[in-house]
């Protein structure tokens, strides 16, 4: 396996929810572990975690790769502005796509994705479940 760089997103009880939301919008193979599961394999899961997310990994044909959990026990959920996930390339048709997904059902559109200063089309978004996304599609002769 080649190393790769991928977000990994952290839930307050609803990975799973947000998880398969994100893999209506990208499409892909989604795998689900809860705490029950996992923990069973490893000793006991928290109390009370049987059935949240320890790890799940949404891989997407293409490249993309989204993971996530469900914060465990005593580890404070706390949604903040320091990172985004950013989607880039060339295929607008693609990213438009994804844009519509993350940006509608609940989402709120900060910058429309329309085009910018440098020339490409970009837009930033924090969808339902408190990720902020950007996406930008290289204009005419901008590198993806």
């Amino acid at each position: 396996m080649t190393t790769r760089l991928n977000p990994y997103l952290s839930f307050d009880g609803n990975a799973r929810q947000a998880m398969e939301f994100y893999q209506r919008v990208f499409g892909g193979e989604l795998s689900l572990g809860t705490f029950g599961e996992i923990g069973g394999e490893l000793g006991d899961a928290p109390p009370g975690t049987e059935d949240k997310i320890m790890h799940a990994m949404l891989e997407v044909p293409g490249g993309l790769t989204l993971m996530g959990a469900d914060n465990p026990p005593g580890v404070e959920h706390r949604p903040g502005n320091t990172m985004a996930v950013c989607l880039s390339g060339d295929d607008a048709t693609a990213l438009r796509g994804w844009w519509e997904g993350v940006s509608g059902d609940g989402g709120t559109v900060s910058v429309p994705l329309e085009t910018q200063m440098w020339g490409d089309e970009f837009g930033m978004c924090v969808d339902r479940f408190g990720v902020m996304w950007m996406v930008n599609i290289a204009g005419p002769g901008n590198p993806a």
